[in-house]
């Protein structure tokens, strides 16, 4: 995404690339260092970049609502931003907060049946939640789009 002070990172091309070369990646890795590992990994670089957006946009500070959150989160991920997902809803359950997307980067172009899992894209939201509300969580995977759910839903669970 670019930054106020500064142009598109490439001039031509401009600040976005490819689905499909970013899946390559993802299988690329999982293919190098095993599936287990890839998943940890990309997670983890998933969960920086939301916590790193969060604050570049100036979050942090406080908590926000669930609402703001929400608002937040769309505006950061969805079409005004990284495009990574859009975020459909967010919903406390007990200690919990519920995480319903939608046109996640990590389940496009999957055939239905897939065992994908969201990796960056998990993380990403993880890492974001936990600038916006002040917790820390713990997350995991509880609905998918390629296995008959209507959205890719995660589960963060405090630590």
């Amino acid at each position: 995404m670019q930054d106020d002070n500064k142009g598109p990172l490439r001039p031509t091309l401009g600040d976005f690339s490819s689905i499909v070369c970013f899946r390559a990646l993802v299988v690329g890795i999982e293919d190098t260092i095993g599936e287990q590992a890839a998943m940890v990994a990309i997670r983890g670089a998933g969960r920086k970049r939301g916590r790193d957006l969060a604050h570049s946009l100036g979050f942090g500070a406080t908590a926000l609502s669930l609402d703001d959150a929400l608002h937040a989160m769309r505006s950061a991920l969805g079409d005004q931003g990284t495009r990574l997902c859009w975020v459909d809803a967010i919903e406390e359950q007990g200690e919990d907060y519920i995480v319903r997307l939608s046109e996640t980067i990590c389940s496009a172009d999957e055939p239905q049946g897939s065992d994908r899992q969201l990796s960056f894209t998990m993380g990403a939201v993880h890492g974001a939640l936990e600038v916006l509300t002040k917790k820390l969580f713990r997350s995991k995977q509880v609905g998918s789009v390629l296995r008959g759910d209507t959205h890719d839903v995660i589960k963060l669970s405090p630590r």
